[in-house]
């Protein structure tokens, strides 16, 4: 009987030790998938701007949320810049895939937009050369954005996007809608990629929103039903304090059941005879 006890003795002795070596392992991959994740998350956070600019009757705020599980961080961006001749730069986007890859080449499409920005005739040029100068780089990668650009002297936003979701639109005078233009494939997919520019005079005051997938696409939620929803919150919101309307749109995300990181990009503006007169900041 001893031989027999102590056979089953090793046998349990062998299993604890493999139990405790497995245990170790799931521990030691949980915090490096963990790391992982706080190091794609903060990369966002420093890529992503700490200020927009605005000039004298536009007003913009922006809102950023992490993805609820902490396993899709990394791929959404807003940015704000200054252009050569006083107009200002807009973008939003959201890069395919997660983690610190995607957080990194996140950084790469918001660099290689400023950087053709300033040399483009249009928001259309500037998505084709910024997908064209991604492709140089040889990422598997891919990302849909929206650039827009707003003049202060004729008073007029111009856009294009690449495989994004549309910007919505409202003003005070109870008009409102989603911007319907042909748009493109997204950046970084095919080389000679071309992007028609849609241009909206801002006649009337109201807010122009542009948004990720994050905060209207969700699981059994239909991105249609989520455009509808920040259409409604833009609508009553029109007149709204830009970062206030910015966080009643990321309210959207919380009822699509959004897995997806998201962000949300405001641009509140005066009517365009308001702004007679004005010098830009």
């Amino acid at each position: 009987m001893t031989p027999h006890r102590s056979t089953r003795s090793a046998s349990a002795d062998d299993l604890l030790a493999r139990l405790g070596r497995l245990t170790a392992q799931a521990k030691e991959g949980a915090e490096l998938h963990q790391a992982r994740v706080e190091l794609a998350e903060a990369l966002q956070r420093e890529i992503l701007p700490a200020a927009l600019p605005a000039v004298a009757g536009l007003r913009t705020a922006a809102r950023y949320a992490p993805a609820r599980h902490g396993l899709s961080v990394g791929g959404d961006w807003y940015d704000g810049f200054r252009l050569p001749g006083g107009a200002l730069g807009f973008s939003i986007g959201d890069v395919e895939g997660h983690d610190v890859e995607a957080a990194a080449f996140m950084g790469q499409v918001r660099i290689a937009v400023r950087a053709v920005a300033a040399h483009a005739a249009d928001p259309g040029e500037v998505l084709s050369r910024a997908n064209d100068l991604l492709l140089s780089v040889d990422c598997d990668l891919f990302a849909t954005c929206t650039f827009v650009r707003f003049d202060p002297v004729t008073w007029e936003v111009q856009s294009a996007r690449a495989g994004h979701v549309p910007a919505v639109w409202a003003t005070l005078d109870g008009r409102y809608g989603v911007v319907e233009d042909e748009g493109g494939l997204p950046l970084g997919m095919l080389p000679g990629g071309r992007y028609p520019v849609t241009r909206r005079g801002l006649d009337e005051a109201g807010s122009f929103v542009l948004l990720t997938d994050g905060v209207v696409e969700g699981p059994s939620f239909p991105i249609e039903a989520g455009l509808e929803r920040v259409v409604e919150v833009v609508r009553a919101g029109a007149g709204a304090d830009p970062g206030e309307l910015a966080a009643e749109v990321m309210k959207v995300a919380d009822s699509t059941g959004h897995a997806d990181d998201a962000a949300v990009l405001v641009l509140s503006h005066d009517a365009a005879s308001a702004r007679t007169g004005r010098r830009t900041g």
